[in-house]
């Protein structure tokens, strides 16, 4: 039900790319376009600013922005209400996310399943995508949420959410707006997650596809959080490949930038991982709301 084409500039808002929007909704970069400037014409208002090769959101944009994800959240309330009409649940449910999800995605999704079950109690552990693999093999979650590449035969895999992996320097960094190449990489101070981290192991094989090797770069120190890289990367000339769902709140306020890399993206999704077999309701429940 979400109007079309506030759904093409929401994405647009928080790709802040009309190449990754187009990608990601399947049409073109000129229908993109087409509908962003109808937008701007209905409204008599600039959207967008070029900042070189990047985009950013005009106070316009902003307020724009706001209206469209209360807009989108509406509707989702107004389907899921009157799908869930008569039905009632109760239980516990154990979930255990690897950081980035369990700090930047799951808190929304979270807080709006427990105002609608209220009957259900969530208990969420964090860890590494590894650590939380080991959780579920052993039992102490009833269903995991991670950002790693690797997959075993214990378990079930299942598609949650699309996200990307993007270079990031601070907004004034000396590099800013400017496209890299991949052979660049070996001259810059590099931060990177710690072993056993879903994006790290996400990032070394995209680059090994690349005949780069990690291990060959300059990291200039592992950090066990994308908050801790954040907080790192505006006090140094730094870069660091993090989550796209990370930094948008950086990106809206100018904080942080996306440097781009020619010929070169890290595109993966977010999974659940669930134990063999059949599921329980309170599972198959947490995913239709999830989804």
């Amino acid at each position: 039900m979400f109007d079309y084409r506030l759904k093409v500039f929401h994405t647009v808002a928080t790709r802040l790319s009309f190449t990754k929007a187009s990608e990601e909704l399947h049409i073109s970069q000129p229908a993109v376009t087409k509908h962003i400037k109808e937008i701007e014409v209905q409204l008599e208002t600039k959207l967008f600013d070029r900042k070189g090769t990047s985009i950013q959101l005009t106070q316009s944009g902003k307020i724009l922005y706001e209206y469209a994800e209360k807009i989108r959240n509406i509707y989702r309330d107004l389907e899921f209400e009157i799908s869930q009409i008569n039905q009632q649940h109760k239980g516990k449910l154990i979930i255990g996310a690897s950081t980035t999800v369990a700090q930047y995605i799951l808190p929304e999704i979270l807080a709006k399943f427990n105002s609608y079950y209220k009957d259900i109690k969530i208990e969420l552990l964090t860890g590494n995508t590894e650590a939380i693999s080991t959780l579920l093999k052993e039992e102490k979650i009833d269903l995991g949420i991670i950002e790693g590449e690797s997959q075993s035969s214990y378990f079930d895999y299942k598609t949650f959410k699309e996200d990307e992996i993007v270079l990031t320097a601070k907004s004034d960094h000396p590099l800013a707006h400017k496209t890299l190449n991949i052979k660049d990489l070996s001259d810059l101070n590099l931060i990177f997650r710690e072993q056993g981290s879903g994006t790290l192991e996400f990032i070394q094989n995209r680059l090994k596809e690349k005949g780069v090797n990690i291990h060959e770069l300059n990291t200039v120190i592992q950090l066990g959080s994308s908050e801790s890289i954040k907080n790192y990367l505006l006090h140094s000339d730094c870069m660091a490949f993090l989550s796209i769902s990370t930094i948008l709140n950086e990106l809206k306020n100018n904080v942080l930038t996306v440097i781009d890399i020619k010929n070169f993206s890290i595109e993966r999704d977010f999974h659940f991982i669930l134990p063999k077999g059949e599921q329980s309701e309170l599972i198959e429940l947490f995913l239709r709301f999830a989804e």
